[in-house]
């Protein structure tokens, strides 16, 4: 229950040298990563499925609400990237607040959150990239894309067995080397990437706008069915649980505070900034694509913005927005990879984790070992690994950690009231509160099965921690006991 106090954690952010991250990021640089992990192929897909299944054409309300969970959230990420602007996110912020078992606790899940969300994506990047160069009768063969779990069927009919989802792996092993060759020229692609992507978002409500059939938005809220989350305010309620889902990203930015210029000013601006940027995003995408088509034809499909386009003579719209999700995914594996990659330098730093994973390369500063070996893993589990309902898995260990970080927040709060904070949490105790009350109300909306997963997840990590962390660790070091 050791805690790592502020003044030492404050004494690694200021460190400059060889072996140090490079602080090259400004306040647009950090928005834009955060605008990268949150705009992914999911406001594609949910945005229409709560449409249909809960909500209706109200899903403007459902994310109004949703963005307003995360904002206490947001604020808690603010208030500690500013006071600790260490690598590390959630699992620094815990180790300060709540000792070094919750540290390590929020650390192994955060591993979940990020190495797991890369490896699913890339393996859904395949599956687009199939998709979108089948438009240009450019086939690969599905031995080559599908993991040896998989089958699917050849051009001339066949029934195949897949060998390795090569484009899978390809895709990780790129964007590391991207990540290797520093921040600043990943904060570059990254920013390419991102207005792409926004202006394929940008061109779908420009296009559908004037395509919006008005009586589409009546009733704005439909009658609910008697049964609760289909319709009327608890399908609102019900449909902001799972649009939610679509903003999980943001605590991303935090992982990057090292690398940060002036962290103190910046950091809030890029998690608060990020996630204003994408509420008025997806609220306005929203109103076009419910207004464009009548939200009950959107129930049971997969492709709820290909039925809006067709509702247009933008038919090319639909190539475009595979495009969108191909760009979105390969922005959403470079933060994944580039945040899982921060979390273990601090964890390494600490001495929680081998010193392997907070080398840093003498030219590029990044922590370029510790990419490799992410690399290899996420690059075989993407390439043999068949892709399943592993979403869920992703948000409950980002849920968990906004708990952490809220309930941090109320802590140091309360325990240190003087120490210099650039950046205030806005009523305290109420936002954190009703951050931690949101997170835990949507992991209840989460399957047993997921909260099982975790269980064990954490589990093995326990096991790892009492077995190599503990002993290791620098604060036990420097207390002399174990």
């Amino acid at each position: 229950m050791r805690i790592k106090p502020i003044s030492l954690l404050l004494k690694e952010s200021a460190e400059d040298g060889e072996n140090t991250l490079k602080r090259s990021l400004g306040p647009i640089n950090l928005i834009l990563i955060g605008i990268g992990i949150i705009i992914g192929a999911g406001l594609f897909s949910l945005t229409g499925i709560a449409a249909g299944q809960h909500s209706g054409p109200a899903v403007t309300i459902s994310f109004a609400i949703a963005a307003l969970g995360c904002t206490f959230a947001a604020l808690c990420y603010a208030e500690f990237s500013a006071m600790i602007p260490v690598a590390g996110s959630a699992y620094t912020y815990s180790y300060a607040t709540m000792g070094e078992l919750f540290a390590w606790i929020i650390g192994w899940d955060l591993v979940l959150e990020y190495s797991v969300g890369a490896a699913t994506v890339a393996i859904s990047w395949s599956q687009y990239l199939t998709k979108f160069l089948s438009w240009f009768d450019l086939y690969l063969p599905p031995q080559l894309t599908l993991s040896p779990f998989e089958t699917a069927k050849a051009a001339d009919g066949h029934v195949v067995q897949g060998i390795i989802n090569l484009p899978a792996a390809l895709i990780v092993v790129l964007v590391t080397g991207v990540i290797i060759r520093g921040t600043k020229g990943s904060a570059l692609i990254n920013a390419i990437i991102v207005t792409l992507k926004v202006g394929v978002v940008l061109v779908f409500i420009a296009a559908g706008w004037s395509y919006i059939n008005p009586q589409n938005y009546h009733p704005y809220i439909p009658q609910n069915t008697g049964v609760w989350g289909e319709y009327g305010w608890s399908g609102v309620l019900r449909g902001a649980g799972l649009v939610f889902f679509v903003f999980i990203g943001f605590d991303a930015v935090s992982t990057a505070a090292q690398e940060a210029k002036n962290p103190q000013r910046n950091m809030p601006i890029g998690i608060i900034g990020s996630l204003v940027v994408c509420t008025i995003l997806f609220i306005i995408f929203a109103h076009v694509m419910t207004g464009m088509a009548n939200y009950k034809e959107f129930i049971g499909s997969g492709a709820p913005v290909a039925i809006a386009i067709e509702k247009t003579h933008y038919r090319w719209l639909s190539k475009a927005v595979v495009l969108a999700i191909l760009i979105g995914y390969t922005s959403v594996i470079l933060v994944d990879l580039l945040g899982q990659s921060r979390v273990f330098y601090s964890m390494s730093k600490d001495g929680l984790l081998p010193r392997i994973f907070s080398d840093v390369h003498h030219r590029f500063r990044t922590p370029w070992k510790s990419n490799l070996v992410l690399c290899a893993f996420i690059a075989v589990f993407a390439a043999f690994v068949p892709i399943r309902v592993v979403g869920e898995m992703t948000s409950i260990g980002t849920l968990l950690a906004f708990v952490m970080v809220c309930a941090g927040v109320l802590i140091l709060r309360k325990q240190q009231p003087n120490t210099i904070r650039p950046f205030k949490t806005p009523l305290v105790p109420v936002v954190p509160i009703l951050g931690i009350l949101t997170c835990l109300a949507m992991m209840t909306f989460l399957p047993a099965d997921t909260w099982l997963r975790l269980v064990v997840w954490l589990g093995i990590g326990l096991i790892i921690y009492f077995t190599y962390g503990k002993r290791h660790s620098k604060l036990n070091q420097a207390d002399g006991t174990i």
